[in-house]
């Protein structure tokens, strides 16, 4: 592959403070090269090295592709009508999952596929490089297993989602729902996931089950990851931490000894924030504040998916938790790059250094600031995904 070199960058986020100034190791009037779908050398403008094909950046801001650590593509059918009666005074559950499951059963395997396809481009557009995205509107071993297989044609990051809700042909028997997620189901997933994931919450799961869910899941060599916290208080975020995962997802009702878990984690458990899905839902958001300085680490994610949080995009998330969650724009820059890299535990995205993946943007705007103070403007211009111009 030719060398390319990006020059002219008005204001570069690298995510490495060796490179630049403050945590987001700020460079100004910087240069990127990229080679091999890599990185190959970053720094000021007038000191970059020669290469096959040079990008004007016009004085735009640079910075790495959003790494989306949550979301959930792979549904058949809409939600519309579920969320205009929300918007008129119905409250949301974690039922109208039950819904989904039903279109998505029906759908075919090209149109999911063809779903897929069509959000992960989406959130390209909106310089989102690398995503998760999981099962769970399948709840049959065969439904979750296509689900799977369709999703990691799209990304390498998938995950097994079975224990979404109870399937409705189980509504009497959840134990007996239990034994096929941990059992045959599992079985059918694991070779095509890498994460297994479980809905702790009341009309989902509970402690115990999450806890047998999660460590078959390991047990078959899959990664715990939570979600954890979102319509109550529970045992989601410390079950998480105890079992080592990933991430617990949401977070947005907390006791001290919750954010105290997270933090004492060191970082091994990311609190993923998921301000889509308090907006659509006219719910309280996650208190990013109150986590970040107890010391824990945070990433931002869309929640993508047709019930609670049907957008894809990283800038609109952004500007929401700088708004409403008490996050510097810094800080909600960071969380959704390089936080959402340590959610999905990748050393190679989430920053703009030599020897990682060359996923990057530029935006219409001189910094990363603009992302939170000109919400809901188009700013993204320009993707490159592993050295490749992708948007």
């Amino acid at each position: 592959m030719p060398t390319t070199l990006i020059t002219n960058i008005g204001s570069l986020v690298t995510n490495d403070p060796s490179l630049g100034t403050g945590p987001l190791g700020l460079v100004a009037d910087a240069a990127v090269v990229m080679a091999d779908g890599l990185i190959a050398w970053v720094g000021p403008a007038d000191r970059a090295p020669a290469a096959d094909e040079v990008y004007d950046a016009g004085g735009r801001a640079a910075l790495p592709g959003f790494v989306d650590s949550h979301s959930h593509l792979v549904f058949g059918g809409d939600r519309t009508q579920e969320f205009n009666a929300r918007m008129s005074g119905t409250p949301y559950t974690a039922g109208g999952i039950r819904t989904t499951v039903a279109a998505t059963r029906a759908a075919s395997d090209a149109e999911l596929d063809a779903t897929v396809a069509r959000y992960v481009a989406e959130a390209r557009r909106q310089g989102t490089t690398t995503i998760e995205t999981k099962s769970g509107y399948g709840l049959t071993a065969e439904d979750e297993a296509r689900s799977l297989r369709i999703a990691a044609a799209h990304t390498p990051e998938t995950t097994y989602l079975g224990a979404h809700i109870v399937a409705p042909e189980y509504a009497d028997d959840p134990a007996g729902y239990v034994d096929l997620v941990t059992g045959p189901m599992l079985e059918a997933c694991a070779p095509h996931a890498r994460w297994v994931d479980v809905f702790c919450e009341k009309g989902a799961f509970d402690g115990d089950q999450a806890r047998a869910i999660l460590t078959a899941g390991a047990r078959a060599g899959l990664i715990p990851r939570v979600h954890a916290n979102q319509l109550t208080y529970g045992p989601g975020v410390q079950l998480a931490v105890e079992l080592g995962a990933a991430s617990a997802d949401h977070c947005t009702h907390l006791t001290d000894a919750d954010v105290d878990a997270l933090a004492s984690s060191g970082g091994a458990t990311i609190a993923t924030l998921l301000p889509g899905a308090e907006f659509s839902t006219r719910a309280t958001y996650p208190d990013a504040r109150r986590l970040i300085d107890a010391g824990a680490a945070v990433a931002l994610s869309t929640d993508c998916n047709p019930g609670s949080s049907f957008t894809s995009s990283m800038p609109f998330c952004i500007a929401v938790a700088v708004r409403d969650m008490r996050m510097t724009p810094d800080e909600a820059v960071a969380a959704a790059t390089l936080g959402g890299a340590r959610a999905l535990r990748r050393d190679d995205v989430g920053r703009i250094t030599a020897g990682a993946r060359a996923d990057l943007m530029l935006l219409d705007a001189p910094s990363h600031v603009h992302l939170a103070y000109r919400p809901g403007v188009p700013l993204v211009s320009r993707v490159w995904q592993g050295g490749v111009r992708a948007a």
